[in-house]
């Protein structure tokens, strides 16, 4: 269930080409090309969810799949023990920039808060 023209589906398809970490039957993550922190990983999911307001009550399974992704991308790229921050922008106020439900993973240096 993906959507034809969309940049995370297409990537996830093979179609565009990725510094993939990390992939599953539901989830791929990937190195984000315009990183804001040392590490900075977009985990997906492999089915097209356009945004957090577009779940259904069946998809707690494929959001923790996510978070399960995040962990193992902090684990596996060295981050996990001295901190990372996950983020989820849902809609445009918010940053969100491809309609395709993500995940960010950063870490790598002291991340402040508020984020701004």
């Amino acid at each position: 269930m993906t959507n034809t023209n969309c940049l995370f589906c297409r990537l996830s398809r093979g179609e565009i080409p990725a510094k993939i970490v990390i992939e599953n039957d539901q989830v791929i993550a990937f190195h984000d090309i315009d990183p804001k922190a040392p590490v900075h990983v977009l985990v997906i999911p492999r089915k097209h969810i356009g945004s957090i307001a577009e779940l259904d009550d069946g998809d707690g399974g494929l959001i923790g799949a996510l978070f399960v992704a995040a962990r193992d991308v902090a684990r596996q790229l060295g981050i996990e023990q001295r901190g990372y921050r996950l983020v989820i922008n849902a809609g445009r106020e918010a940053g969100q920039s491809v309609d395709h439900v993500h995940l960010h993973v950063l870490g790598g240096r002291k991340l402040n808060w508020p984020p701004g």
